[in-house]
């Protein structure tokens, strides 16, 4: 079921449009850090709700995966603007 704890979790983190290559930056790196300390499933699909909203489904996948974090924002600098 879904709900208040939902809003919890995906509170704060800001929208995915906001595209400051400082700010994608913070939050790449805290989510890094934190992927690092997660044991259970249940930990990870926390961490994913959290970032989630900020990051998308794309670079928390590749994250997941153990792609670096200078890595994706290489990926954030060549992107185009419009998309």
């Amino acid at each position: 079921m879904r709900g208040a704890a939902d809003a919890t979790i995906h509170g704060g983190i800001g929208a995915m449009a906001a595209r400051d290559p400082a700010e994608m930056e913070a939050q790449l790196e805290g989510a890094a850090d934190e992927l690092k300390g997660l044991e259970t499933a249940d930990d990870v699909r926390r961490w994913w709700g959290k970032y989630y909203y900020g990051l998308g489904h794309r670079r928390l996948g590749r994250l997941l995966l153990g792609q670096s974090v200078d890595r994706l924002l290489e990926r954030v600098q060549r992107a185009p603007e419009d998309s």
